[in-house]
């Protein structure tokens, strides 16, 4: 029987696809990695950004990996450990609260009843804010903090901020 020889182009081709498998093996993230750099997304940073950091040692890497494998552990999967920190990410976030990897073991048995904070708009004309009256059904403008007038412009100059 004869054996047929591959061509050096075939061989070389050959080479190249394994190559890059073998980087292609490497790329693909570890579950503790992907848990440490979704929680680094929850803080606004890219993986450039992450890379970048963590070259500079502005960002120890490995400190982040102990609590990833143990809130892996504890979640039971990337997901749902991508979940539960997205959840202490939105509460934190809400509150002006700095928050970590670990805060999420801290809040763990909580994790179902933790909201983000609800977001209160206030009336405003003028700069000068505004009170309802529930009784007289009326706008009132609170001018320096002790005079109350009756508002009589049109509703839809009420503007509406955000106060945290």
């Amino acid at each position: 029987m004869e054996l047929l020889q591959e061509t050096p182009m075939a061989k070389k081709h050959k080479k190249r696809i394994q190559k890059r498998r073998k980087k292609e093996v490497k790329r693909q993230e570890t579950a503790i990695q992907q848990i440490v750099n979704y929680y680094f997304q929850t803080k606004g940073l890219s993986l450039k950004e992450i890379k970048n950091n963590a070259k500079k040692r502005k960002i120890i890497y490995s400190r982040f990996t102990r609590p990833a494998k143990q809130l892996l552990e504890l979640a039971g999967s990337v997901r749902a450990a991508k979940k539960s920190i997205n959840k202490v990410a939105k509460w934190a976030k809400s509150r002006n609260l700095d928050y970590a990897i670990e805060t999420v073991f801290k809040k763990w048995l909580e994790l179902d009843r933790l909201k983000p904070k609800e977001v209160v708009k206030k009336p405003f004309f003028q700069d000068m804010p505004m009170v309802w009256s529930e009784t007289k059904k009326k706008w009132y403008v609170i001018k320096d903090d002790t005079q109350w007038l009756e508002f009589a412009a049109d509703e839809s100059e009420i503007e509406w901020r955000i106060i945290k």
